[in-house]
């Protein structure tokens, strides 16, 4: 991460650094770079580790790219020609912050994917939206503060908070197990915030897929395992994607992703659409994720290049394809 993010601390806010910072302005004619910041925070440049190569494949391409934190009081977000949510992975624990944020930046410079955006996926209620647009989902009870807690009496079922990442504060919980789901449930209203209740997919055993798109067009998918692999126990220090493999998508499966695109009826720049299969064997939507997800690009041939690419074109850089 050297250049990218240096590890000091100020009130709990990643310094950053813009390597181009006072550099002298270009030659006389030529146009100035395009400048583009890539959105992260401390658990995004403690561990994401595409993060640098993709600076890097920006950089190579003429464009002023750096990496900021997105709750850096000091960086200048107007001065950016775009921002790119990139590994903002901490905003669940501080979303009325980070909607905020990108309130702000949104009206100053372009923001990807834009705050309304943000703002809907931020809460996977979305779930219920696509439902109600035939998109095929998986089947999700929304439980909030004051809700009655009514759990199905039959198979396996998943709580977990609707605004939630990398599988925080989720457990799997069987027939024998509904008062712990329950107690799980009750904790989450106390707490503020909506749970959801799902089935567990028993076909994730076979892989959830996630298909990523860059600029509207698909890029590449990958096969996961299972998370949650144990029943009746909150784990967040869980894996959040193990056993990555690659995966080429049937038509079914780029059928629904493209539907449940197609529904938000939202600009992107990326977008993954995690996917599962049913008992009937047909894909179903697990997640629709246009915030800040792992979007796998070094696993992918190309990736990083599809990625940069569409950046480039999206601010015009010299050279874009």
């Amino acid at each position: 991460m050297d250049g990218i993010l240096l590890g000091r601390r100020t009130n709990g806010t990643a310094d950053t650094v813009n390597d181009n910072a006072g550099s002298s302005p270009p030659p006389h004619g030529r146009p100035p770079a395009r400048r583009v910041a890539l959105a992260t925070d401390r658990s995004g440049s403690a561990h994401d580790t595409e993060l640098p190569v993709l600076v890097a494949a920006l950089r190579a391409r003429g464009i002023d790219a750096t990496a900021a934190g997105w709750d850096d009081t000091g960086f200048d977000w107007a001065a950016q020609d775009a921002v790119i949510i990139r590994s903002t992975w901490e905003y669940t624990e501080r979303l009325a912050e980070f909607l905020a944020w990108a309130d702000r930046v949104d009206a100053v410079t372009s923001l990807h994917n834009p705050a309304r955006v943000v703002r809907w996926n931020s809460d996977k209620r979305y779930l219920r939206e696509l439902a109600a647009l035939g998109v095929p989902t998986v089947p999700t009870r929304f439980i909030a503060p004051g809700d009655e807690v009514d759990l199905p009496g039959h198979g396996d079922v998943v709580v977990k908070p609707s605004v939630s990442a990398g599988a925080r504060n989720s457990a799997r919980y069987t027939p024998g197990q509904r008062d712990a789901a329950r107690a799980h449930v009750r904790a989450l209203q106390a707490a503020g915030e909506t749970a959801m209740v799902q089935p567990y997919m028993d076909r994730i055993a076979d892989g959830e897929r996630a298909l990523v798109f860059l600029d509207g067009r698909f890029s590449h998918a990958l096969r996961k395992g299972p998370v949650l692999t144990d029943t009746g126990r909150v784990d967040n220090t869980r894996t959040p994607h193990p056993d990555l493999t690659a995966h080429v998508p049937d038509a079914a499966e780029r059928d629904v992703a493209e539907a449940a695109l197609a529904a938000a009826g939202v600009p992107r720049v990326y977008a993954r659409v995690d996917l599962v299969r049913a008992a009937d064997g047909n894909p179903v939507v697990m997640e629709l994720e246009l915030i800040e997800p792992d979007l796998f690009l070094t696993y992918a041939p190309g990736g990083v290049e599809r990625f940069a690419d569409a950046v480039a074109r999206l601010v015009g850089a010299p050279g874009a394809p």
